[in-house]
Order: structure tokens, then C-alpha cells, then sequence
């Protein structure tokens, strides 16, 4: 059993304020994202398939996890089983239109994990999740894209993804075949900045840019605001999406009696997350 600060926390003490906006952009005629931002569910789903058929896609995504808002006691199955429910939603859409259609799913859900608070991450496709804390701005997720394959092969330089002709290619997605997900398990910290956003805002601005925005000490509604205007400026190429979530109070300031910064992370059974390796066991555990 995990121990944290001695003392048990649930996701029910945990405080947050969010802000969230999404747009169409200045290219597409349709906004194909989708997002869910209301406690403890902070989701971002970018559809594909063109027409209505993109924008169909997200929302069958968003919508299967309608019943975990406003829960109490949201556990790892729960989430488990809405993203299972959500694949086969897309499914659907999908094998109602001649051409396909399919979204990623990115984000986080605040659940209750070994007597404290936990965000549960979720990745597939190439949306994001950033925290900042400590001045620090960390990825959580890691891209499923042709670019990311090539970046973790030695073949490609982070700094050349924006000019790569194939960088929207993704390699896996909702309702496609062997495109599982990955999740992360994480600690949920007072003070920390979480940010999901599509790659209408990651393609549109660096990290650097994005960090800048996040610390300027706006409000979560302020913040996702501007992040928004600074894709639109830069091109809004895409629709862009963007979930700001800062976390108030109720979580922990200390993991294993060690103070928390960007570099730790915590025990699944035997299987430890960190920034590289996902946590599939939480999936195993929880739908057992």
C-alpha cells in the first residue's frame, strides 16, 4: 500500500478550476474537434473523415464518458471501459460513411487510485497533455504519429518536425484497428498547470510559446484564451481545442515522503510510469 503525506485524500477533496475553448480555426470550414472539460473529466477528441463525418467521430468519443462526469469515486475501470465503449462508437460512425472516419482521445481523468487522488492520462493519436509545475513544462503523453516513430528511430530531429511533409500522419486512432491506449498513472499535485489541447495548438506553437502562455499567471479561462489566439495568429491551420486545469487544493505535496517536482511518479503493482514507458497494467488491473 502507497502511502502518501500519511493521510487519506479522495478525488472528492480535490479542488480545480478549468477553462476551455475550442475554434474552427482560419483554414477548415468545420470544426472536427471535440472536447469534455467538466470535473473530473478533461477530454480532447480530433476527428477525421471529412464532411460531418470527422466531427461525428469526437462527439461519439465525448460521449461515452458523460457518465463519469460529475461522479464521485471515478475508478481506473471506469475509464477503462468508456474508452473501450468509445472505439466501438467510432466503429460505427465509421462504417456509416463511404469514405471513414476516425478521432484521436487524449486527456485526463481525475480517479481515485491506492487512498489519494490520481489523474488517469489517456493517449491515442497525437493530441497532447502538458503540466507545468515548478516552472518546469513536461509532456505526459507521447505522440502516436509517423513523426514521433521516426523521432524515437534517430531518423528525425524534433526541431524538423514542423517542416516534415508527413507530420500529420497519426498511427493509431479511435475505431482503427490495433490502436490501443496508453495511461499513465499520476499523482494529482496542488499547484500544478495541466494543459490538453489538439495538435491545432502543438502544430501551431512551440513548447517554448506554449510555456510562456501557461506562466504568464492569467486564469485558466484567460490562459486558454490566449493559447488559442497564438494558434490563431500563427496560422490556425487546424481547429484547435484547449483545456486549462489548475489544481487548487487536495493534492499531495509529497510522494513517499519526498517533495514532488516534474520527475516523479508512482507504483502500479510492479510496473512503474514514468515519461516514456505507459501504464497498460492499469487497463489489466482494472478490468479484472
Amino acid at each position: 500500500m502507497t502511502h502518501l503525506a500519511d493521510q487519506r485524500v479522495t478525488s472528492a477533496e480535490v479542488s480545480l478550476r478549468y477553462g476551455a475553448r475550442t475554434d474552427v480555426g482560419r483554414k477548415r470550414n468545420e470544426n472536427e474537434d471535440s472536447l469534455l472539460a467538466a470535473s473530473p473529466v478533461f477530454l480532447v477528441a480530433d476527428g477525421m473523415g471529412g464532411l460531418e463525418a470527422g466531427h461525428r467521430a469526437s462527439a461519439a468519443v465525448i460521449a461515452e464518458f458523460q457518465t463519469c462526469v460529475a461522479g464521485t469515486g471515478v475508478l481506473a475501470g471506469d475509464v477503462v471501459a468508456a474508452v473501450e465503449r468509445a472505439h466501438r462508437a467510432v466503429r460505427v460512425v465509421s462504417d456509416s460513411t463511404g469514405r471513414g472516419a476516425g478521432s484521436t482521445l487524449t486527456g485526463l481523468v481525475l480517479i481515485d487510485h491506492e487512498d489519494a487522488p490520481h489523474w488517469l492520462i489517456v493517449n491515442v493519436g497525437d493530441s497532447r497533455v502538458y503540466r507545468l509545475h515548478g516552472g518546469n513544462l513536461q509532456q505526459l503523453t507521447v505522440d502516436h504519429s509517423l513523426a514521433q516513430e521516426l523521432i524515437d528511430a534517430g531518423s528525425l530531429l524534433k526541431a524538423d518536425v514542423a517542416t516534415f511533409a508527413r507530420k500529420n500522419v497519426i498511427t493509431r486512432a479511435m475505431g482503427a484497428d490495433n490502436s490501443s491506449p496508453d495511461y499513465w498513472l499520476r499523482p494529482v499535485v496542488t499547484g500544478e498547470r495541466l494543459l490538453v489541447c489538439s495538435d491545432g495548438l502543438s502544430g501551431e506553437l512551440s513548447d517554448e510559446s506554449i510555456k510562456a502562455k501557461l506562466t504568464l499567471g492569467g486564469t485558466v479561462q484567460q490562459t486558454a484564451d490566449m493559447l488559442l489566439a497564438g494558434a490563431l495568429e500563427h496560422g490556425g491551420r487546424d481547429n484547435v481545442s484547449v483545456i486549462v486545469i489548475d489544481v487548487i487544493a487536495g493534492g499531495v505535496s509529497s510522494w513517499h515522503g519526498v517533495p514532488i517536482d516534474g520527475d516523479d511518479h508512482a507504483h502500479i503493482g510492479d510496473t512503474r510510469t514514468d515519461d516514456t514507458r505507459p501504464v497498460q497494467r492499469v487497463a489489466r488491473h482494472a478490468v479484472r
